[in-house]
């Protein structure tokens, strides 16, 4: 045997014989973070009523997608004027972010997080009779498991704010 040969076959036999590298752990689920569960309490099938009524206004299916990274609303309310929004966690501003867009010209984007146990979310939402009107909306999940969206509106850049809707968002029957 040539000396080619014998240092091949060496190498060979200690690459067999070298114990295997030991393999890197597996990186946590890329959206598993306590922050990224801030809007879980939304999620679900739901009935929405004007707060303090038993007329439904509509209903929502909130779901949580793609590993846990995106929170999606499907609002279907009776009217047929419905709208989807797209929730995800910034881990780099440490923010939610909202893209509301509906069944008119145009989107809404939100932004906040969770406070005292809340979602606040606060954003221009453009009209023509108030082009510069803050939409501030504060999601409560409620000891009966239902959850309030209480939203306000301020055209005064925040200094006074105005109710402009209040919804409960009431397990859907069929859906339990």
């Amino acid at each position: 045997m040539d000396l080619i040969a014998t240092v091949l076959l060496a190498l060979q036999s200690a690459t067999a014989n070298a114990p295997a590298a030991p393999q890197p752990p597996a990186p946590p689920p890329p959206c598993a973070s306590e922050a990224h569960a801030g809007f879980d309490f939304w999620v679900g099938e739901w009935e929405v009523f004007p707060n303090g009524r038993d007329a439904k206004v509509a209903e929502s299916r909130i779901e949580r997608k793609h590993n846990g990274c995106a929170v999606i609303e499907n609002w279907m309310p009776l009217n047929g004027q419905g709208g989807t929004s797209l929730n995800h966690f910034d881990t780099e501003s440490g923010q939610w972010h909202q893209k509301w867009v509906g069944s008119s010209t145009g989107a809404v984007e939100f932004v906040g997080g969770v406070t005292d146990g809340k979602m606040v979310l606060t954003g221009n939402w453009p009209n023509p009779q108030a082009p510069h009107t803050l939409v501030r909306m504060t999601y409560t999940k409620n000891e009966d498991g239902s959850v309030r969206q209480f939203g306000e509106a301020s055209t005064d850049h925040g200094l006074s704010w105005q109710t402009a809707f209040d919804f409960i968002y009431r397990p859907k029957r069929d859906a339990e």
